[in-house]
């Protein structure tokens, strides 16, 4: 029998979690911790890194999809993150567009790496 696959988090504004939840992604680990978290205007930057490096302990996640916007407050925890698994997204939003030049995961953005494949 195959294991269990490891699960995609997210953090993002609310109507985009709110997608991702009515689609099925949306679990509690075993100590009830949810792979999600709501972004909105009164989430502190302390929440939004804390949230993200508790994603990256754990061992059921193996993808985090970011607001590139949210990326931004955190970038710090993002370009420090070494480690191939999770692999960490980021994506536009509805209010804030797409900018490649401040996505580390794009390679025109001049420091040259790749979280993910490291």
């Amino acid at each position: 029998m195959a294991g269990r696959g490891k699960l995609i988090s997210v953090i993002r504004d609310e109507d985009m979690v709110t997608g991702f939840l009515l689609g099925g992604i949306g679990e509690l680990n075993k100590n009830r911790h949810p792979n999600f978290l709501v972004v909105e205007k009164d989430t502190t930057v302390n929440e939004i890194e804390d949230t993200f490096q508790q994603f990256l302990k754990r061992d059921d996640i193996g993808i985090i999809l970011i607001n590139q916007y949210i990326a931004e407050m955190v970038r710090h925890a993002l370009d420090a993150h070494q480690r191939s698994i999770p692999a960490v997204l980021e994506i536009p939003s509805k209010e804030h567009p797409y900018d490649a030049a401040k996505d580390s995961l794009h390679p025109t953005q001049g420091q040259g790496h790749v979280h993910s494949l490291r």
